[in-house]
């Protein structure tokens, strides 16, 4: 164990905290990874896929895998937990467009691309219409965000014209159940320039608390509204106007008057929309989901009806609770109209000791309000079966990462619900999967239904890794048959269901050398008896329906291993063994760790097995992946499991991931592929924290890439992660995980690198720099590099490649050619 910091390290730590953020070195321009690496990332990716309700066609985009900094450069605003770009009032927290647009008949359907002008080259998500045969996208051009909508029978595609839709809170294009009218949020036509600021303040910013706590998750200061101004602009940009066009005709017609729309959606029998208008007075302090905020029904024509609920400004809604009143108003799926909302039983409060802590309300219109049924723990979700007789209700209990779901009949509300699943959200090897929904058409989502059963996929974890399932579950008797799942030589996932009667449906299967493609499988009857537990009791064939060719041959000489070992207290673990092309077995490498922690609850799943090795090599972005085309080995997803009581597993955070990470080099030094010597860690997000305090609380590691962490939890006193107690409550926990306060221990060398406009409310751009404002005050080894325009996640070409340059070289430098450790 590392020494304590003495009274005069303390000091200098502080005092370099009190000292300029700035970097040692001026602005870097952005370098390039080694070639091997430029190969991969510049291979060209398969087209995105987006397959009709009918399951007959494949809707190709071509993706633009990396935009350009240009892109992220461009003018953004940051309003209320919105980011947008003023030019175009386009979303700027992600950018992502494809180019170009082809569809395919299934299967094995030549592919007809859709004729677009050169202006159309930044299209959004397509959206199908119930019958498949028309789909709609948006277009970013200079000016605003068009809207496209596409006969899939004639291939022909035309812009709405006077339409820039408003992309900013919630779905801003959705079909009408008449599947032939699109509903839309539009920019006001007209609307005039943003408001000026006013060129002298109008007096001090002043917030008083007036004795009332208010302890919840704050957001980065410059993502809230900090003055009038502010909200104005937010204002500004987030008013639409909705509207009606009609596909055929192209004609608009606006309805209702231009407002601060949250969500708007239409009731399944087309006469109603549900409309949720934001109001003032915003909050300074709170994302605008937390504003003011009325909850209307209108006719579709964009008469009102009534109002449902005011819901005023929540910003003094406890740390994992809820506000309280209605909320999470929905239509139910597969009647007309009929409205259900959420209220808390418990003030919202988690802290409040209750027999059940929501209630879900069920109310057609016209009618009267119900009681549909209770829930035990928080309400998580609601989904029907598509015959509108049953729906499975699931509550979750943060406390013990629990997770329970009933089967409600909607016939009998009054009738004891049946209780279909009660496990661990933590739980791989018994999960029982997810429902497989189906769009009706109307254009309303529920689960498919074939006679008495539903169907489910999973990814099917087990001690050999995932192996991916179809089963199908009856509703009368609760028991699943399997009826697909991946042999052990590839990795092939359930798609979607073609036709539930005949037994066809859509996989995607991968191989460590078969790039992944899509088929078509049919049911070919039971198998012989007999059969290992997990198994499917059925047969089936398949036939291709696409041919992506390998982008990157030079990768398959990548060899995957899952590797499964234990713990010092025997917990079990386990890591991906990532080897480079033409690895001579014997050899010892340098090594890179990669992980993410993860807090347990049920020391029973904390050691599942998770990942395949029968998947395709091909890595993207920043991965750890391409330190294997310079030579090291990856112990990619090490599992890192925090296990404990919710209140306390921090406490025991570093000793824990200091086991993990000893076992884990243990048994790749065991296995003859590690050089004990040379072994770096690396991590993203909570994983830069691991890293981070592996440095501080070990001496496993001879160097340290941190990206986007948070590393001095005084700054979010309120809660961080999973920890639920404020830092007054567990003061020496936040304190022993905070590396800025544990800087005199790390002897290592650490890279930070962060996004310099991280939006996620945990890991503001500060937090990095302040780490490296204390390493540096102490004469440790430490780089920042910090990336313009970025986020959390970094998506920029220039950054990823950058970022990759980075990793690389400190790994070579510090890891791969380190001198001797000093002997003690």
């Amino acid at each position: 164990m590392k020494q304590q910091p003495g009274p005069i390290v303390v000091a200098a730590i502080l005092l370099s905290l009190l000292g300029s953020s700035a970097p040692a070195s001026a602005q870097e321009k952005y370098e390039k990874p080694p070639q091997a690496v430029l190969d991969v990332l510049n291979a060209p990716l398969p087209p995105a896929i987006y397959l009709s309700p009918h399951r007959d066609l494949l809707l190709l985009a071509q993706t633009v895998r990396y935009p350009a900094i240009a892109d992220l450069a461009e003018p953004m605003l940051a309003l209320a937990g919105i980011r947008v770009n003023p030019r175009t009032n386009a979303e700027r927290s992600y950018i992502s467009y494809s180019t170009a647009l082809t569809l395919k008949k299934i299967p094995g359907g030549a592919e007809s691309p859709i004729v677009l002008p050169e202006s159309v080259r930044r299209i959004g998500r397509p959206l199908w219409n119930s019958s498949g045969v028309l789909f709609a996208f948006t277009n970013e051009a200079a000016d605003g965000i068009e809207l496209w909508v596409c006969d899939a029978r004639t291939l022909a595609a035309r812009v709405i014209a006077g339409v820039h839709v408003n992309p900013l809170l919630g779905d801003a294009v959705q079909w009408l159940p008449d599947q032939k009218t699109l509903l839309v949020k539009m920019v006001p036509p007209g609307r005039g320039a943003a408001p000026e600021p006013p060129p002298v303040p109008p007096g001090p910013k002043v917030q008083d608390s007036a004795g009332v706590a208010v302890a919840s998750s704050t957001y980065e200061v410059r993502d809230v509204l900090k003055t009038p101004h502010d909200a104005d602009l937010f204002e500004h940009y987030a008013t639409s106007q909705l509207a009606l066009v009609d596909a055929a005709t192209a004609r608009v017609t606006p309805i209702g008057p231009p407002a601060v729309y949250y969500g708007v959606s239409p009731a399944p029998g087309g006469r109603y929309l549900l409309v949720e208008r934001i109001l003032r007075p915003y909050s300074y302090l709170r994302a605008f989901y937390r504003f003011p905020k009325d909850i209307e029904v209108w006719t579709t024509a964009g008469q009102p009806v009534e109002t449902l609920a005011r819901l005023p400004l929540a910003e003094a809604v406890p740390n994992y609770g809820v506000p309280t009143g209605p909320r999470d108003h929905s239509w139910c799926p597969t009647e007309p109209a009929t409205l259900l909302w959420i209220e808390a039983l418990d003030n919202g409060d988690p802290k409040v000791k209750a027999a059940f802590r929501d209630r879900v309300m069920r109310r057609p219109l016209p009618g009267r309000a119900a009681e549909f049924c209770k829930t035990i723990a928080r309400f998580n979700n609601m989904d029907w079966v598509e015959d509108g007789r049953l729906a499975l209700v699931s509550d979750y209990d943060p406390d013990r990462n629990w997770t329970r779901t009933s089967i409600h009949d909607a016939r009998r509300p009054t009738a004891t619900p049946r209780l279909l699943w009660d496990m661990s959200t933590d739980e791989k090897y018994r999960h029982p999967g997810y429902p497989i929904y189906r769009m009706l058409a109307n254009g309303a989502v529920a689960i498919q239904k074939q006679g008495d059963w539903i169907y489910l996929n999973g990814l099917g974890a087990s001690p050999d890794g995932d192996r991916p399932f179809l089963d199908r579950l009856n509703l009368s008797t609760l028991k699943s048959e399997r009826l697909f799942r991946s042999d052990r030589s590839s990795f092939e996932v359930f798609g979607a269901l073609v036709d539930a009667a005949s037994g066809t449906f859509i996989t995607r299967r991968e191989s460590p050398l078969d790039p992944p493609n899509y088929y078509l499988r049919t049911l070919a009857g039971k198998a012989v008896a007999g059969l290992a537990p997990g198994e499917s009791a059925w047969n089936s064939t398949a036939a291709a329906i696409t041919s992506f060719p390998d982008p990157a041959p030079q990768l398959r000489g990548i060899k995957r291993q899952l590797v499964s070992f234990k713990r010092e207290d025997g917990v079990p673990l386990s890591f991906m063994l990532c080897l480079p092309p033409g690895y001579q077995p014997g050899t010892r490498l340098p090594t890179v760790l990669w992980a993410y922690p993860i807090e347990y609850t049920e020391k029973g799943v904390a050691g599942q097995v998770e990942g395949s090795s029968q998947r395709f090599t091909l890595p993207t972005g920043s991965s750890q992946l391409f330190f294997l085309l310079q030579g090291y080995a990856v112990l990619d997803a090490a599992a890192m499991p925090v296990i404990g009581p919710r209140e306390t597993f921090y406490d025991t955070f570093p000793e824990q991931i200091v086991a993990n990470a000893r076992a884990a080099i243990a048994k790749a030094v065991e296995m003859g592929v590690t050089d004990p010597e040379r072994v770096g860690v690396g991590g993203h997000s909570h994983g830069a924290l691991m890293t981070a305090n592996l440095l501080v609380y070990s001496d496993l590691f001879r160097a340290g890439i941190a990206r986007s962490g948070a590393f001095n939890h005084t700054l979010r006193p309120f809660g961080f992660q999973n920890e639920k107690r404020t830092l007054w409550q567990a003061r020496d926990t936040y304190i022993k995980l905070s590396p800025v306060l544990q800087a005199d221990k790390v002897n290592e060398p650490l890279l930070l690198i962060h996004g310099a406009v991280d939006q996620n409310p945990g890991t503001v751009t500060m937090q990095s720099e302040k780490l490296y404002d204390a390493l540096r005050g102490i004469g440790a080894t430490v780089r920042l590099c910090l990336l313009p325009y970025e986020s959390h996640g970094y998506i920029a070409r220039e950054s990823i490649e950058h970022v990759l340059y980075e990793m690389l070289s400190w790994f070579d430098r510090h890891v791969k050619n380190a001198p001797p450790r000093p002997s003690n």
